[in-house]
């Protein structure tokens, strides 16, 4: 049966209404953005070096850039539009760290076939299934949410359109819908978390798994502090990444120093 919405565009309230604060939260997230850009193209720059030829640091290329892209997301269509591309970065970030896991374990377990099994065509192929594995959670999401009947109102204490601050606007009972979240989503969060964990425990993962999991694991609720929340994995994550890896990395500091020289 197919929904007439009264509803055409969704209204995120953001963190204020406040003209002053909004002026303070617009130049701090500005200065994240750039520096989130400016870190992670450095790591793409850095990375491609010929010294640097292991798949770790073509891996670790792919996650700057989806970081950059990712925190660079923009009615009803344009709201799917953001909703689909938010999770399809999202949910392919969420998947590379355990494919990056692999990697970490063959290099640990298998040090001396390392370079045979991790060649140029594994590495692209792991990129594939990551995108694939993004692609495919966000068409999940968008088709549990796109039929819904939005009657009004349309007004979400939010600062983006994300599924459960939409799902709490549908007039309609959402709950088994509820239910399909947690357990895609979840399962999603709580098998790359535990993954990631087990192989990689230095990685900055612990910002984006566990908003993950608070936000998700659960059934369509939402609170206050989901915004926060949000803003560390869209906000937070992507700038740490560049810095996790440069401080803990010796072979990326001495080429970011020949890079500057």
């Amino acid at each position: 049966m197919k929904h007439i919405n009264n509803v055409t565009e969704f209204v995120p309230l953001g963190f204020t209404q406040d003209p002053a604060g909004e002026k303070v939260l617009f130049v701090m997230f500005l200065l994240i953005y750039l520096v989130t850009i400016v870190g992670n193209l450095l790591i793409v720059i850095v990375t491609a070096s010929p010294a640097l030829g292991s798949s770790m640091y073509f891996l670790l290329a792919y996650l700057s850039i989806m970081d950059a892209v990712y925190s660079a997301t923009i009615s009803f269509s344009g709201c799917m539009v953001q909703l689909f591309l938010e999770h399809c970065f999202a949910g392919a970030e969420v998947f590379l760290p355990m494919l990056m896991a692999y990697d970490h374990y063959v290099a640990i377990c298998k040090p001396l076939h390392y370079f045979t099994i991790m060649k140029q065509k594994v590495c692209i192929l792991l990129v594939v299934v990551s995108w694939t594995g993004g692609f495919s959670h966000s068409l999940a999401q968008i088709l549990l949410v796109y039929n819904l009947p939005f009657c009004g109102p349309n007004v979400t204490d939010h600062f983006m359109c994300d599924m459960y601050p939409l799902l709490g606007l549908a007039c309609t009972d959402t709950y088994f819908i509820g239910l399909g979240v947690v357990a895609h989503s979840g399962t999603i969060c709580i098998t790359a978390q535990s993954t990631v964990h087990l192989w990689l425990p230095h990685h900055s993962g612990f910002l984006l798994f566990v908003p993950c999991i608070f936000i998700y694991v659960r059934l369509v609720s939402t609170f206050p502090i989901d915004k926060s929340i949000s803003v560390v994995f869209t906000a937070i994550t992507p700038i740490m990444n560049p810095l996790t890896y440069t401080l803990r990395n010796s072979k990326i500091k001495n080429a970011m120093r020949k890079f500057w020289h």
